[in-house]
């Protein structure tokens, strides 16, 4: 469906949103009457005058136009790249995977091995490495696919576990990627059986928010809790039921995940998880204060990326778009691809080109490494 929209070559959400609305035969008012969100911001939208940082509105704005979300954000976008193009490739080869039946007989590694390369993978991913994760699934899921067939019974229960892993991490790859309908495939796939493992319950729960379905993430949270989720869990579960405009709701369950926290490093992703629902909510002030509040060096790759991106588009709500523009300088430098292929990131980066003085000249570098101008 989205080949016949001439937007949809990595552009802002914007645009494809009047590209769709006059394809749909609608006018601003009727988006406007049909989302519940105000005209003035519909027309801004169109024209370049506002941008999106909501996945609430993102999904409001979908539904409206009976689409995908990844209609509006033009996911996966054309590669900008060798790095971008071999990422994007990975795709392919995890789309062959799933269609096989079986394992290659060739692709066995010791189970010590496997549980090395899986942890490189993972440490890959908690970086925001999307370069290196890339390159080393399509090998890592065909291995921990022949572990499951082939390790003796005292190690079955191991392998088991670093397939369900490298799956979920597949998984949450084609997530970012765009490549959402792939990524439940490869979830369904690392059941074991019947069961439902926890860490593909909470990818799960990412991904229906990514699709924009908050009622459906809920359900799926709630069943997260009965394998038994620890702080993780109710975090994605605020930031889907800040989505649905419940906001009550959402503290009370950032106070349980707060409460379940131990440590640094989760004290820290909690706070982090506030400055999202904050923003969510649109209270620029309020998840601007939550992001200086967490302790980014408790912070992997990954989640500090994400996190300067809440700062970054707190700062420019508030209209302090140099300011936004160091955040978003700040997050490129520790997880470049992982800024460059998020959808909000990209939409933020477009809406900054003119508004930008003294970072005026790398907001356009950015934009351009992206592969928006």
């Amino acid at each position: 469906m989205r080949e016949l929209d001439g937007t949809a070559v990595g552009g802002p959400i914007g645009a494809r949103l009047a590209a769709w609305r006059l394809r749909r035969g609608l006018t601003r008012e009727d988006l406007s009457s049909g989302t519940g969100l105000p005209l003035d911001y519909v027309a801004a939208l169109e024209t370049g005058g506002e941008w999106v940082d909501r996945r609430g509105r993102l999904a409001a704005l979908a539904a409206a136009l009976r689409l995908d979300v990844a209609d509006l954000t033009g996911q996966p976008y054309p590669p900008r790249g060798e790095e971008h193009a071999a990422v994007r490739a990975v795709a392919f080869h995890l789309r062959r995977r799933v269609a096989r039946l079986h394992p290659d007989s060739a692709a066995g590694l010791p189970l010590e091995e496997l549980a090395d390369q899986t942890r490189a993978a993972a440490h890959a991913d908690a970086v925001g490495d999307e370069y290196a994760l890339a390159l080393a699934l399509p090998e890592l899921i065909e291995a921990a696919d022949h572990a499951v067939v082939t390790a003796p019974a005292l190690g079955r229960a191991e392998a088991v576990r670093l397939r369900v892993q490298v799956h979920v991490l597949g998984a949450g790859l084609l997530r970012r990627l765009g490549y959402k309908d792939l990524a439940w495939m490869l979830l369904h796939r690392a059941r074991p059986g019947t069961r439902e493992p926890l860490p593909v319950l909470v990818e799960e729960v990412r991904l229906l928010i990514d699709l924009g379905l908050p009622e459906y993430a809920l359900a799926r949270a709630e069943r997260a809790e009965d394998a038994g989720a620890d702080w993780e869990v109710p975090t994605l579960a605020a930031v889907a039921q800040a989505m649905a405009g419940r906001r009550s709701e959402a503290e009370q369950l950032l106070a349980t995940a707060s409460e379940r926290a131990v440590g640094a490093r989760e004290s820290s992703l909690v706070v982090a998880a506030r400055a999202v629902v904050a923003a969510e909510y649109g209270d620029a002030g309020e998840a601007a204060d939550h992001a200086r509040a967490a302790d980014q060096t408790a912070l992997s790759g990954a989640h500090r990326c994400g996190l300067l991106l809440v700062a970054a588009a707190a700062e420019a709500r508030q209209g302090r778009a140099d300011r936004a523009a160091a955040r978003l300088m700040e997050a490129d430098a520790v997880a470049p691809m992982r800024l460059r292929l998020d959808p909000f990131a990209r939409d933020l980066v477009t809406a900054l080109v003119d508004r930008t003085t003294v970072q005026d000249a790398a907001v356009r570098d950015l934009a351009e490494r992206a592969g928006l101008r």
